[in-house]
């Protein structure tokens, strides 16, 4: 399972003209999920996301995470991140991806994880075109990986 997480000031995800997830300061989260994975390693992702240090201290250092700053995680279902892309001109996604039902299981799975942390979630829409729209505060991103 893969997160690429942004630190954001704003994101937001519209689906056919309408917002469907809205956050302020906090993560912009790009979820892949893969073939192999599983509701502990969704469970073991959403613990690192929630508690992943990327926003500043008082001495500008970055110690604190998004619950710490009372922020918000927008999550954003992105197969793409699962592709093979080791070889040739185009990704595959046949060995890698997970299937669709698992996958929006696991996307689902994740979301109420970081819910639980009394983290407010916002999401895209799973499997649909979306167009997502951020302000990386920093830029800050970090591959997470389980």
């Amino acid at each position: 399972m893969i997160a690429l997480i942004q630190r954001v000031s704003e994101a937001r995800v519209v689906v056919e003209g309408e917002i469907t997830g809205e956050i302020g300061m906090g993560l912009l989260v790009l979820l892949g999920v893969e073939r192999d994975d599983d509701v502990a390693k969704a469970d073991k992702l959403a613990h690192r996301v929630a508690g992943y240090r990327v926003f500043g201290d008082e001495d500008g250092k970055m110690n604190l995470n998004v619950q710490q700053v009372g922020g918000s995680v927008l999550v954003v279902s992105q197969f793409t991140l699962a592709a093979d892309t080791r070889k040739g001109m185009r990704a595959s996604f046949a060995e890698r991806n997970a299937d669709p039902v698992l996958a929006e299981a696991l996307y689902e799975r994740f979301m109420a994880q970081i819910v639980e942390k009394q983290i407010p979630v916002a999401s895209g829409q799973f499997a649909a075109d979306m167009k997502v729209s951020l302000v990386n505060d920093g830029p800050v991103t970090f591959w997470l990986q389980v």
